[in-house]
């Protein structure tokens, strides 16, 4: 293939996976908070979607079992409970606080707040002693906090409440990505392909968000119309549907991003977290009527650098150091490289290019 037939292709290529994440991405966000607007039941919801993503991802696997002829990873009882149970109860309690909070909270408070979570992350970071200390880690924090709060400062859409929830969710997605770093880290687990990771932590997910979701909302939706006291089927056939969506998208979007990173780099989808956060707050005020002050917009645009410093950061130590986590041979011919999440979504990866002949390695680092 001709260089430059082969430029435009990974060129279009590129393009194509970054929007196809973006619709996943955006997606997600606008149709939770659409949906929270007649269905005030959050934790019942990210049930259903633990449930439509446990059972799409064993699907999912069944496929690449037949297509590759090999078996996948089973975790034994002990390891399982182990090893996964923290990380998947940190998941669900950052998942569900974070759906929970659009029953008090704006789009663009919510995307704002979240992006509070790298400061979570770089903390636990360090901590776990997976980040080195670096001085430059303290202007990013500096920029993120401060912008965080000239977002919030004299908001007309300010809510407390959910924006402690968004918060707690932040601080637990730190702790959640952390851990899920050191799971995907442990090669003798089997868990770098994210879609036997998946696989793995629905079913804990589950167990754990369960208790949470009895205490405040199963007898309200015990004695619902929306579900259990229908009158007729359709209704309840809706609500089925209208929530099994919302597992699907979030399937998509984390399958979109393992396909971004596996064909491109962790560092293109950092870059195009940092635009989409842009694109989900233009959306918000322009579909949802969410109103932002100038100095709301300043306060985001501050925190966009910090998060682009911190982006910078780990590309240019990443090039000139030498890795301080695990790295994982791209030598199979199975994809395995683990997901990318920007916003408390957050690994990050280089991937092998199937047009590059070279051997690369692939360093799992938090963003």
């Amino acid at each position: 293939m001709a260089w430059p037939v082969q430029f435009l292709f990974r060129g279009l290529r590129t393009v194509g996976l970054v929007l196809l994440y973006y619709v996943f991405s955006i997606g997600i966000t606008f149709y939770n908070k659409w949906l929270m607007k007649g269905f005030h039941y959050p934790l019942f919801m990210t049930l259903v979607h633990l449930g439509v993503n446990f059972c799409l991802s064993a699907l999912t696997r069944r496929v690449m079992q037949c297509w590759t002829g090999k078996p996948r990873i089973i975790l034994t009882w002990e390891d399982y409970l182990r090893k996964v149970a923290p990380t998947a109860l940190a998941t669900a309690l950052d998942i569900g606080l974070s759906n929970w909070s659009f029953l008090f909270i704006s789009i663009s408070l919510y995307t704002m707040t979240k992006s509070s979570a790298v400061l979570f992350i770089l903390f636990f970071s360090l901590v776990f002693k997976l980040e080195e200390p670096n001085p430059f880690l303290i202007l990013v924090v500096l920029l993120i906090s401060s912008g965080l709060f000239m977002f919030t400062f004299e908001s007309t859409q300010f809510n407390m409440e959910g924006f402690i929830m968004v918060l707690l969710a932040s601080f637990i997605g730190g702790i959640r990505w952390t851990l899920t770093q050191v799971l995907m880290q442990k090669a003798e687990l089997g868990l770098q392909n994210p879609i036997d990771a998946m696989y793995h932590l629905q079913p804990l997910m589950f167990l754990g968000l369960f208790p949470l979701f009895l205490y405040n909302e199963a007898l309200s939706l015990s004695a619902s119309e929306k579900l259990f006291r229908v009158t007729e089927l359709s209704p309840l056939l809706y609500s089925l549907v209208m929530l099994s969506v919302g597992g699907t998208l979030a399937f998509g979007l984390g399958f979109s991003e393992f396909l971004l990173v596996s064909k491109t780099s962790g560092l293109t989808l950092s870059i195009s977290g940092i635009f989409k956060e842009v694109c989900t707050l233009v959306l918000a005020a322009s579909l949802m009527g969410d109103r932002m002050s100038n100095l709301n917009w300043l306060g985001f645009a501050v925190c966009l650098c910090g998060i682009s410093l911190h982006v910078g950061l780990k590309t240019y130590y990443s090039k000139n150091k030498v890795p301080s986590v695990r790295q994982l041979s791209s030598k199979s011919s199975e994809l395995q490289l683990p997901l990318l999440w920007q916003n408390g979504d957050k690994c990050e990866d280089s991937a092998a290019d199937d047009y590059n002949d070279e051997e690369e390695e692939q360093e799992i680092s938090l963003h």
